[in-house]
């Protein structure tokens, strides 16, 4: 299992695939991915196949939509782990 660290960098790692023009550094904990880093309906679909397919955690629909920053996603994943 990975650890918080471990989380973020692949989730970071993930959402830069999604959306090439972020870089990493851009991307803070707690800004809305979608406000701030304009991730549309499309690219949360691509981010939570890519979590899929990296981490094997399966997201539904209704969760991911309520996941709207970083570390959200990382206290999710902490939760629900593959």
């Amino acid at each position: 299992m990975m650890n918080r660290d471990e989380l973020r960098t692949a989730l970071i790692e993930e959402i830069t695939r999604v959306a090439p023009d972020l870089s990493a550094d851009e991307i803070t904990d707690d800004a809305s991915l979608r406000d701030d880093y304009d991730l549309d309906s499309m690219d949360s679909f691509n981010l939570a196949s890519a979590i899929h397919k990296r981490l094997g955690v399966n997201i539904p629909e209704t969760d991911f939509a309520r996941l709207q920053s970083l570390a959200q996603l990382v206290a999710y994943l902490e939760k629900h782990p593959a």
